[in-house]
């Protein structure tokens, strides 16, 4: 199929000013004409970050400022994901621009902007009352839980400060924003997330995961260590299979995570799974 592409949206998306007012002032020049891919000119301008061309858009009473290319995506949520503040500013200002709005995959403006990084972005709609912190995407997974897993800590503790958002928010999979931080040794967030007393520590996927099992069976030492000194955390708490963090770290051989899990006295050697194994034997069949 050949890319419908209007000299219009040329214009727009290459920021050009003049040629995009005299192609406006013209009465056979459709301003709000979407190519194959359902992209008007204002959505080109906006992901391209062309704010004086989107403030020229959008004084047209026949622009909608909201509409939706094929794949969902608002002129908001591409001005959000490439970091484009002065746009998202000015399409923030029109009463008729959703600051929640979804694309296909559920991925709203302020989600969008956390997944990328986008600081000012976040900062901008976080600002907003009416927007949603928690608003999750196809998966479930929020913003929070995209920032986590990504290691932006900024972002993280920026979502945080919204007294509306919930930090244990699970995805569709039970993994919390502390989960996805474990997983992938995000020591800044993980640190950020347990300095709150309303994030779950021992909070378990649906197979029974938890942070500590999580952290311990990738060998992140210092997350284990500081996930150990949260007063109310179960180190013995196995996962579906009854294998706890000690016999996760044992069979892989995460010595250092052995070592400091075998410090604590509450910390049980000869617990079993649910094959009748202990971490003594896992790590003796590994042998």
């Amino acid at each position: 199929m050949i890319r419908e592409n209007t000299p219009l949206s040329y214009a727009a998306e290459g920021g050009h000013v003049g040629v995009v007012e005299m192609l406006l002032g013209r009465n056979e020049v459709n301003p709000d004409r979407p190519d194959n891919d359902g992209q008007t000119p204002l959505w080109k301008a906006a992901a391209s970050g062309h704010e004086e061309v989107v403030k020229i858009l959008l004084g047209r009473e026949d622009v909608n400022p909201d509409k939706l290319d094929n794949e969902g995506h608002t002129p908001l949520i591409r001005a959000a994901v490439n970091g484009n503040v002065g746009v998202v500013e000015t399409l923030l200002g029109q009463n008729d621009v959703n600051p929640n709005k979804p694309n296909n995959d559920g991925e709203t403006p302020l989600w969008s902007a956390a997944n990328r990084e986008s600081k000012g972005v976040v900062k901008i709609l976080l600002g907003l009352n009416d927007v949603d912190p928690n608003s999750a995407d196809e998966d479930d997974q929020t913003p929070l839980s995209r920032a986590a897993s990504s290691g932006y800590e900024l972002i993280v503790e920026m979502l945080l400060g919204r007294d509306d958002i919930n930090p244990n928010q699970p995805d569709y999979v039970g993994e919390t924003p502390l989960s996805w931080a474990a997983i992938n040794g995000h020591v800044g967030v993980v640190k950020i997330l347990l300095g709150r007393n309303d994030v779950t520590d021992n909070s378990a996927d649906k197979k029974g995961r938890t942070p500590l099992l999580r952290a311990a069976c990738y060998g992140y030492e210092l997350i284990v260590e500081m996930l150990l000194g949260r007063d109310d955390i179960d180190p013995n708490k196995p996962d579906y299979r009854g294998q706890t963090p000690l016999i996760w770290a044992a069979s892989l051989g995460h010595t250092g995570v052995v070592e400091i899990l075998l410090g604590r006295k509450d910390v049980n050697p000869d617990k079993q799974d649910m094959y009748g194994r202990t971490a003594l034997l896992e790590r003796a069949m590994r042998e």
